[in-house]
C-alpha cells in the first residue's frame, strides 16, 4: 500500500509547510473525534525534506469513509484550517 500524498496544505505557519506543500515524511491525522493534523506545529524555522512531498502515515479517524484499519485509503488529502485547527479537509464521515 502506498501512503496517500498531502496534495495541498494551506496551514502556512506549520513548520513543514513551504508554499502550500507539506514536506513532512509522514503526518498523523486524528484525535478522538477530530480530524486534526497531529503533526502540525508552528515554528519560525522550517523542517522536513524540501524535495519530498508529505504523506499520510497514520489516521486515527476510524469513522472516516477513507479509513481502513486506521490507515488512510484516500488517493490524497488536503490539509487546511477549520476555525483555528489544522485539519484534514478530506475527512468524510462513514
Amino acid at each position: 500500500m502506498d501512503m496517500p500524498v498531502v496534495n495541498e496544505c494551506a496551514v502556512e505557519d506549520c513548520a513543514y509547510n513551504r508554499e502550500h506543500a507539506c514536506h513532512a515524511m509522514a503526518i498523523t491525522v486524528g484525535d478522538p473525534g477530530h480530524a486534526r493534523c497531529d503533526t502540525f506545529f508552528a515554528s519560525p524555522s522550517k523542517g522536513g525534506d524540501p524535495s519530498a512531498t508529505g504523506r499520510v502515515g497514520a489516521c486515527k479517524m476510524s469513522g472516516c469513509r477513507h479509513n481502513a484499519d486506521l490507515e488512510c485509503r484516500a488517493p490524497g488529502i488536503t490539509v487546511g484550517y477549520v476555525q483555528t485547527e489544522a485539519d484534514c479537509l478530506t475527512y468524510a464521515p462513514a
